[in-house]
This record gives structure tokens, sequence and C-alpha cells, in this order.
């Protein structure tokens, strides 16, 4: 008989263990003694209950490595099909659905456009994706994750802001909870995707790294000491409202003037182009074109964008020193306008050796988005 989550799961040592062999496996015991800092023994005790859980899986005997001329080691693994999760990513217009192992690896992917932005009618639909992709997964899944744009409240499970839906506190996690079955946790979309990386992405290895996405907002996710920052408050990381322009620029939403994200989201973009262009039908599609055509005007507004995002790059950067940078977000569908602009601003800005921080730029589909509501739920793990 299979041992329960809270059996095994839920002491420090098993947590780091389980996650040192899921972000690095197959591992053998004594790697994972030198990566967690944990004796021999304290290893051994917590390998056996995941290895009775079936969370863990010890590797044939041909697959085994042998250590140096000594006795073979035994390496471990993630039993990938010990359990799936879902992960459900919300926009203003779309779903977007996974389901994954509990390696994160994507096994069923699923699109849905919502049939409106009130809590109810995206309740329900979030709950109809969710009937779409469990029956092959029906029995071995417990989890949902659900990523929102926004101020969220992870541990209470509200969704306190998203402009971009037009909601405030909504108890998404109870709602949805009641709704599919499942146990829900909800997290701002950016520090899903970072959990994600952090775990399964560019972060494996790095003690400190931030991750920013530009698009229709300008998200952060920071990792320090290997953990996901959240603040005091739930909004640590909110490179989008550093004031870039506060004396000229525009109008933030957030109730703040000269914001990267009022100078460098889609939406300000595109509201800048337009009235470079003289264009009210203009979108970010033909904005990119003209610029691409040589519109000196509307280069213009991605140049501004580009050194608004440098800037918060080198603030992050000051302030925190990560390891490195990763720069996604479906805005990057427009970064050889603002690349140039972006780098030198970040280069002029940035602090002394901080400016040998790299920024990796790494576009990422919409279901990896969604991947990292799923990986927030395989974090839950050890949380729940």
């Amino acid at each position: 008989m299979l041992l329960s989550r809270a059996q095994v799961l839920s002491s420090p040592a098993a947590h780091s263990v389980f996650t040192t062999v899921l972000t690095r496996g197959p591992v053998a015991r004594p790697e994972i003694a030198r990566i967690t800092g944990l004796s021999s023994a304290a290893v051994t005790k917590a390998v056996r209950p995941l290895l009775d859980a079936g969370y863990l899986e010890e590797l044939p005997e041909q697959e085994r490595a042998v250590e140096g001329a000594g006795r073979p080691a035994h390496p471990v693994a993630v039993r990938a099909d010990r359990e799936f999760f879902v992960g459900v990513k919300v926009t203003a217009h779309e779903l977007i659905g996974v389901v994954t192992d509990l390696r994160a690896q994507v096994r069923a992917a699923r699109r849905m456009p919502v049939s409106g932005n009130e809590v109810d009618a995206v309740v329900a639909d979030i709950a109809a994706l969710v009937a779409e992709l469990l029956p092959e997964f029906q029995g071995r899944t417990q989890s949902l994750g659900v990523s929102v744009s926004g101020d969220v409240d992870r541990a209470g499970g509200v969704v306190r802001y998203s402009p971009f839906l037009g909601w405030r506190e909504v108890p998404l996690a109870e709602l949805l909870g009641a709704a599919t079955g499942l146990t829900t946790t909800v997290e701002n979309d950016v520090k899903a995707l970072t959990v994600a990386e952090q775990w399964f992405g560019e972060g494996v290895g790095a003690d400190s790294f931030a991750l920013v996405t530009v698009g229709a907002g300008i998200g952060c996710g920071l990792v320090v000491g290997g953990t996901v920052v959240a603040g005091g408050f739930g909004v640590a990381g909110e490179i989008g409202h550093i004031p870039v322009a506060a004396g000229s620029g525009p109008d933030c939403h957030c109730g703040g003037r000269g914001c990267v994200e009022a100078i460098a989201s889609e939406q300000a973009i595109v509201a800048r182009a337009r009235a470079a262009a003289g264009d009210d039908a203009l979108d970010l599609t033909g904005a990119m074109d003209r610029a691409h055509s040589g519109d000196t005007e509307v280069r213009a507004v991605f140049a501004e964008a580009g050194q608004a995002i440098g800037l918060g790059l080198a603030a992050v950067v000051n302030v925190v020193g990560p390891e490195r940078v990763v720069v996604s977000g479906e805005g990057l569908a427009a970064y050889d306008l603002f690349e140039e602009q972006i780098r030198a601003a970040f280069a002029t800005q940035v602090f002394g050796a901080a400016a040998r921080c790299p920024l990796v730029v790494r576009p990422l589909p919409w279901e990896e988005w969604a991947r990292g509501a799923a990986a927030v739920g395989i974090q839950s793990l050890f949380t729940a």
C-alpha cells in the first residue's frame, strides 16, 4: 500500500531530497548528500519512504553508475507517472490548460476561449477545460494550479487585483476547488512561470535569478537564496511599476506615473504608436510593420519602450544582484525593435560588477505559462 503525501513529503529533509532528485536526477545518494548538505544517514532516511510511496524509483541494475573504483552507486529518479497535475493559465481572452507529470513534462494540452471575464464565467470555463483534460489521468490527479496576472494572495487563494480581468478580491481557489473537486493553488502568472524555470528551466542550479516578462504587462519573478520571493505583501518583483519617467511619463493603471508598464506594455506601445501614426485602428502587428518599414516616429515608440525596460532591468539587478536575468513573454515578437535600447539602458544604469549579469532571451509559448501553473501544484506537494 502506497504511503500518503503527508507521510513522506512534509519534512524539510524530504523536501530537500525530493527537489534535488526532481531537478538534478537521476542522482546517486552521495551526490544528493553533497548538494543538500544532509548527512548520508539523513538522505537514506528521507529516500526510503519516497521510494515506498512511489514518488522515487531506483534505476535498474544496468543503468546504475559507478563512482570511481568504489562499489556501485544507486541512482534514484523521480517516478514521473506517480501523479499528474493540471495547470491553467488565464488570460483576458483565452484559457490555456495542460496536464503534466511529476517532472512537469506536458502530457496533454488544450485551449479554450473564455465566455466572459466575469468570475462565474471564468470559473465555469476552467471547470469545463479541466473536465476535458482529465479523463485519461483520472484517479491520479489531485492538484490544479491556476495562474492569473496581477496581485495574487497564494496562501489565501485570492486574486486581490487583476487589471486585465477587472477582478478584485476574488476567492478563486475556493471557487475552483468546489467546481472541480481538485486541491487548487492560485498564483501570479509570472511567479508561476518562475517556479517552472527554477525547477525545470534556466534557473536549475542557480541560487538567484530574475525572470522578466514583456507583453500585456511587464512582470518579474525573483529567486533569492533558492526561493521564489513573494515579499511581505506578496507583490515583490513588480518591475512594471518602477517609475522610470515619473515627471513626464504617461499615467499608469496602478495610479502612478511613468511606470515601465505605462511605457512598454503592449497596450502602451499600441496607444503611443496610434498617436504617432495618426491611425486609431493600428494594432501591435501593424505598429511593428510600420517600424520595420522605416516609420521613424513609430520606431521611436519601440525605442522608448526598450529604454524603459532596460532601466527596469538595471534597477532589479542593482537591488537584488541575480546571477542572471531571463527575459521572456509574448512581447518578444517585437524584441528586434527594442533590444538595442534595452541593452544600452541596462549597461548605462547597472552598477559596477553587476554589469556582468547576463540577459538571457527565452521565448516561451503560452503552454509554458500553463506548465508554470502546474509546477506550482507540484511545489505545493510540500506545503499542502
